[in-house]
């Protein structure tokens, strides 16, 4: 699933007259590979979580185009799931039926078959044998388990992620960033993961996309040099701690100095 953005900008009206509309995005153009994973990282308010919403389909471009195998986003779709940072299940159904809750909205699987479709997602996330808890019985990491599985019942070809694992305990999140790589792997679906954690962009991602301060822009995509699969000790070499140095650099740099860079 090959996603292009052709320069997308993104602007918010407001409701007062004489305040002008607040341009989120800015000209923002990327391709994104069939079955690569991409992180995004970038300041607080630079517009990621927008720029995931109209990838989505859950918000309008306000110019520019979004493109999925040269077709253009213009809605949510069934080959799309998003993950957000908060879980948010219904309390009142079961992790059965939370898992099952996106299949049942897109009505494109029998529903005799959704139960399987169902039991596979939560062994694949590790959470067989929990079909019948409600989701205050659960800790945040397994209630983000959930989230995932209920993404992933839906057997998407594209799986957006917006800070999913931001609100989790250091040992938790480092479980599931492990588990993610190995059912990412596994599904081989295309993967665009929003975090403001440098460590993680590096990774779990196949290139880091770099934004600036709002009006968001691009301003580097980060080539990653490592192969798959990819174990923790990674992230004690050299070559990985050079390149979070650099990315934090970017970050913290000036806007005339990422010009400059």
């Amino acid at each position: 699933m090959t996603l292009v953005i052709d320069h997308v900008t993104k602007t918010f009206a407001t409701r007062a007259e004489e305040t002008p509309a607040r341009r989120v995005l800015d000209d923002v153009s990327l391709e994104v590979r069939t079955g690569e994973f991409l992180t995004v990282i970038g300041p607080s308010g630079c517009g990621k979580s927008t720029l995931l919403s109209c990838i989505a389909g859950f918000a309008d471009c306000s110019s520019g185009r979004i493109t999925i195998d040269d077709v253009e986003v213009a809605g949510p779709g069934a080959g799309r799931a998003v993950v957000f940072q908060q879980a948010s299940l219904l309390p009142w159904r079961t992790v059965a039926k939370n898992t099952a809750y996106g299949l049942s909205l897109q009505r494109t699987l029998p529903r005799g078959e959704i139960p399987a479709q169902v039991d596979r997602a939560l062994k694949t996330v590790g959470l067989e044998g929990y079909a019948d808890y409600y989701p205050h019985q659960l800790s945040g990491g397994m209630q983000q388990r959930v989230n995932l599985a209920r993404a992933l019942a839906t057997r998407p070809r594209m799986l957006l992620m917006d800070e999913p694992f931001g609100a989790l305990d250091a040992i938790t999140k480092e479980t599931l960033q492990d588990e993610l790589l190995a059912i990412v792997r596994a599904e081989q679906c295309t993967t665009i993961f929003i975090t403001h954690d440098i460590e993680e962009a590096v990774f779990l991602g196949d290139r880091v996309v770099v934004m600036s301060p709002g009006p968001g822009r691009i301003r580097h995509v980060r080539e990653l040099p490592f192969g798959r699969p990819r174990e923790r000790a990674l992230m004690a070499t050299p070559a990985f701690g050079s390149i979070v140095a650099e990315l934090r650099q970017m970050l913290h740099a000036t806007p005339n100095e990422k010009e400059a860079a």
